[in-house]
Formats: structure tokens, C-alpha cells, sequence
């Protein structure tokens, strides 16, 4: 895409308009936003955002990997991550609604028969 990413100034420009507030507010609310998030994801595991998503705290296993420079296999310790899964609405609404699948075809009928392979000309007699 050609387009630049939206910056938080941006975003807090939009707020604002969209709200019928000013910056300061719409800066504030969103600094509330995010910490609530990151206190409510650390305390309960997750936290939930109507229409754009759910942040998620997973736990990974340890497991063996390989080091892509010298081939050698290394342990990766066991740890925790921070996803960000999609909502079903947000999806909708960035790539469109997805179509349903057709419905699949009728039993196909029996395959026509071959024409007899039609015989060699004779070459013309002169």
C-alpha cells in the first residue's frame, strides 16, 4: 500500500473531531484506554475491545529450534506472549463480508461416449 500509517497525532486528531471534544480528551481517554488494557490483560489474561479485537496473554512451551546461521539446534526457553486476535466485525468491516460458498454442482451424468476414431484417407489416385 501506498498510503502512510495513521500516527497517533492523527488518531487523536479524529478522536476529537469524531467526538465533539478536544485533543487533550481524546488523548487522555486514550492513554486510559491502553493502560486499563495492559492492567487488565497482566491481571486477568485478556482483555476484550468491542468491534476490533481481544489481547491475549499466552503461554508458549519450551521447544528446540535451529539457529538459521550455523545449522546447530538450540533450546528455547518456555514463555509468555501477548497476541492480539482479530474480531469477526473488524474483519468484516477492513476486507469486506465474505461471500458464502456455492453450492456444490449436481451429480455429474455419465460421461458421453467416444466417436470411433474415423479411419485414414487413402491417398488420391492420379
Amino acid at each position: 500500500m501506498a498510503s502512510t500509517r495513521l500516527t497517533k497525532t492523527q488518531l487523536l486528531t479524529a478522536l476529537a473531531a469524531e467526538t465533539n471534544s478536544d485533543k487533550k480528551t481524546a488523548t487522555a481517554f486514550l492513554e486510559a484506554l491502553v493502560n486499563t488494557a495492559y492492567a487488565e490483560t497482566k491481571k486477568k489474561g485478556e482483555f476484550v475491545l468491542p468491534g476490533i479485537g481481544k489481547l491475549v496473554k499466552q503461554k508458549r512451551k519450551a521447544r528446540t529450534g535451529i539457529n538459521p546461521k550455523t545449522g546447530e539446534k538450540i533450546k528455547i526457553a518456555a514463555k509468555t506472549v501477548v497476541k492480539l486476535r482479530v474480531a469477526k466485525a473488524a474483519k468484516d468491516a477492513v476486507l469486506g463480508e465474505v461471500k458464502a460458498a456455492p453450492a456444490p454442482a449436481k451429480k455429474a451424468a455419465a460421461p458421453a461416449k467416444k466417436a470411433p476414431a474415423k479411419a485414414a484417407k487413402k491417398p488420391a489416385k492420379r
